[in-house]
């Protein structure tokens, strides 16, 4: 994500989205009422044939839709504005998507957290996402997943053959390279490839690395080369790692909660009015609130701006995963506590 411009006094804020997970974060800070500027098409009668135009246009947003699966985010509203004017019928519903490398405007009264996740998102897309060796028993390949694409590094070979007095040796020597390189980097890896050269990596890595190991994700692909590579993306293998890692640190944050409620520890606050006791005591580490709640009620929203404003971690929970899910259950708001305040001990 970039963001190009931000006027905290009139609200506008244009952005660009690189990637599907700031598509992702988008949609979790927009909302109805938002004002989104974008290119789009309407269509446009000549006599009895429709054609479609090309404009520029401002919706006033009435719902937001987004779609993992098709890589684009809908915010569907009525025109307040637009040019050319001759194409634009102000007052019609129409729907403005927005795709991976789109540039928009949103002009809206933001909350600090919004902001703040947006400036989060626009830190995250500058560091490695997840890295990837494709490879057979030639060579691998290694590259980065940035928000803005990939990356090729390095290329590791093996100096032996099958032929060698001292094959085994070799494919241990190559094997530990690459092992090197996973070593090197605290990111997550997808290691993928034809054959048996990916299998018996695996194998080496489960007895010599045995901790590193645990960061790989293993996959299949066609070729240790650039196609290699775009296979996996086409498959979306990727994306579901990365999507993996925050839906395990939400669910991790959901189970702490749980545990703690069970426990009766008074370490935890959920629904509401509990909450909010906890944040006026400034008691809240992690702020947990359902993304749907958080757009439909003031209150929850008053609560995020105050626990934003004493330093708490606000962690939003998508509604659509299982940790949201469990949340639900929980009064769609909860915080895990620094501290134990009046009326919940035991």
């Amino acid at each position: 994500m970039k963001i190009i411009h931000f006027d905290p006094y009139s609200g506008e804020l244009k952005v660009v989205a690189d990637t599907v997970d700031d598509l992702w974060h988008l949609d979790k800070v927009l909302g109805p009422g938002s004002r989104v500027e974008g290119h789009t098409t309407r269509s446009y009668k000549v006599g009895k044939k429709e054609e479609k135009k090309h404009v520029f246009i401002t919706v006033e947003a009435e719902r937001i839709e987004f779609s993992k699966s098709l890589n684009r985010l809908r915010i569907l509203g009525k025109i307040i504005a637009g040019n050319p004017e001759e194409f634009v019928q102000l007052g019609k519903h129409h729907t403005i998507e927005v795709s991976p490398g789109d540039k928009i405007k949103i002009i809206q009264d933001w909350k600090s957290h919004q902001i703040k996740r947006l400036k989060e998102a626009e830190k995250e897309s500058k560091r490695p996402k997840i890295r990837i060796i494709v490879l057979d028993d030639e060579k691998a390949l290694t590259a980065i997943v940035m928000s803005f694409g990939i990356e090729y590094g390095p290329e590791i070979y093996s100096t032996t053959s099958k032929k060698d007095e001292k094959h085994e040796e070799g494919e241990r020597q190559y094997y530990g390279n690459i092992a090197a390189e996973i070593e090197r980097h605290p990111e997550r890896y997808v290691v993928a490839g034809p054959g048996f050269t990916r299998d018996n990596l695996k194998k080496f890595m489960e007895q010599r690395y045995p901790d590193v190991g645990k960061r790989i994700i293993w996959e299949t692909c066609s070729y240790a080369e650039r196609a290699g590579v775009n296979e996996l993306l086409k498959k979306g293998v990727l994306e579901k790692v990365m999507g993996e890692e925050r839906i395990e640190r939400e669910m991790r944050l959901v189970e702490e909660l749980i545990a703690e409620i069970h426990r009766d520890s008074g370490m935890a606050a959920y629904g509401i009015d509990e909450v909010k006791k906890a944040a006026d005591a400034f008691a809240i580490k992690q702020l947990l609130v359902l993304d749907e709640f958080l757009r439909s009620d003031p209150a929850a929203e008053a609560l995020v701006e105050q626990a934003d404003a004493a330093k708490a971690e606000v962690v939003i929970i998508s509604s659509e995963e299982e940790p949201g899910m469990k949340l639900k259950g929980f009064g769609k708001i909860a915080a895990i506590l620094k501290f134990k305040i009046r009326g919940q001990e035991r």
